[in-house]
């Protein structure tokens, strides 16, 4: 039998995806799973949107240019500038959803055995795309005690070899919650323009910052422009997931040439989606504000009942919709396969993503999980209840 390739092996299991299938069987068994490994909002997509793919009217379902329709383009740039990020629809490329703007960047900027520094714990796609690339991941690890805040600036400099391309942050960042402030954005400014790096920002959760101090954007930073990559989707602000459409976005046109040969090579976002995601442009200011609010209403929800439950411990998010969060436990994959193979209260388990996926280093994040708290508080009080029940029982509980 022909051998696959050590790049397939090496890749990693998605933490947020790798236990559907207990999930699946534990659904099969009558048992409701509360839903919190993944950022898929149960709010709802914006009318505009769906009344835009309802109301299609053509007659062939064409190819639309590689970088995405102009018009869409033309609507992000506008969109861009209500955030003071300052750029048009030739710095834009439409993707297949944020991933492929990532992979994108990758492929584009990388060669095998560049580095880039990245601050842990981390969206765990960042590595599966480093290594379609050939590119190593270099981790700098922020911790709960300090509430994942940036490490020192020298742990990203002691990192920096001859190999080094690039730094990653995501910001709001996924899967902590964390949002960088202006001190520590200017110190990744200064490192990137020491160094003559790339800056890759994910920026996809922009709207969610609960914090008085202002998203501090990728593009805010003066004199590193030509370094910078954006990366956006639609996916979260609007409830869009499915439509798969987002953006990479940068003024280096060198770049953008290479993306483009990446874009032409799988021709075409998706036409539908990118229709839904043009309407979305239009959705009213109280429709994204409702959202917000609802978001920062269940940020507290969810927080303060994790606080309650003895032996656990998260800090208080200020952006995106997720959190980490340290539970008495000797192993999250473990634990967090055990609620879905052997434990249900009153019917019901509770589905988390075990946060060992999210770090580089093995032996990091094994007492801790991501929990998207991407359910309605009356769901959300449910699984709370849950997961204090099976973390009485669970074999595996450490002493507080």
């Amino acid at each position: 039998m022909p051998l696959t390739s050590k790049r397939g092996k090496a890749m990693p299991e998605s933490p947020i995806r790798k236990l559907v299938p207990l999930a699946d069987k534990a659904k099969a068994r009558g048992i409701k799973v509360y839903h919190l490994n993944i950022g898929q909002p149960d709010l709802q997509t914006p009318q505009i949107a769906l009344e835009a793919i309802r109301k299609i009217d053509r007659e062939i379902l064409e190819y639309s240019p590689s970088d995405g329709f102009k018009s869409l383009r033309i609507k992000l740039a506008s969109y861009y500038r209500t955030f003071n990020i300052d750029v048009n629809l030739d710095d834009i490329i439409i993707t297949t959803g944020g991933s492929e703007a990532v992979n994108f960047a990758f492929m584009s900027c990388l060669d095998p055995g560049d580095e880039i520094i990245v601050p842990e714990p981390a969206y765990a796609n960042y590595t599966a795309f480093a290594i379609g690339a050939g590119a190593i991941v270099k981790p700098v690890v922020s911790t709960i005690e300090e509430g994942f805040a940036l490490p020192p600036i020298e742990k990203f400099e002691e990192l920096i070899t001859p190999r080094t391309k690039g730094i990653l942050i995501c910001n709001p960042n996924n899967p902590t919650g964390y949002l960088y402030t202006r001190s520590e954005m200017n110190q990744i400014r200064d490192l990137v323009k020491k160094y003559d790096l790339y800056l890759f920002s994910d920026e996809v959760y922009r709207e969610f910052c609960y914090t008085g101090a202002p998203y501090i954007s990728a593009f805010h930073l003066d004199g590193i422009e030509e370094h910078v990559i954006l990366i956006d989707s639609v996916s979260k602000r609007y409830s869009e997931c499915g439509i798969r459409i987002g953006a990479l976005v940068t003024k280096n046109k060198e770049v953008r040439k290479n993306v483009m040969k990446f874009c032409q090579a799988r021709l075409s976002p998706p036409l539908i989606g990118q229709i839904a995601a043009e309407a979305s442009m239009d959705t009213p200011a109280d429709f994204m504000l409702d959202i917000y609010n609802e978001y920062v209403e269940r940020r507290k929800f969810l927080i303060d009942g994790l606080n309650r439950i003895p032996g656990v411990y998260s800090p208080i998010p200020m952006g995106a919709f997720y959190t980490v969060a340290r539970l008495p436990i000797d192993d999250s994959d473990k634990f967090c396969a055990w609620l879905l193979s052997d434990f249900e209260y009153e019917g019901c388990t509770v589905m988390m993503a075990p946060a060992s996926g999210f770090y580089t280093a093995p032996g990091l994040g094994k007492d801790e999980v991501r929990i998207a708290y991407v359910l309605n508080k009356e769901d959300l009080k449910h699984a709370l209840i849950v997961l204090a029940k099976a973390l009485e029982v669970y074999p595996g509980r450490t002493k507080n």
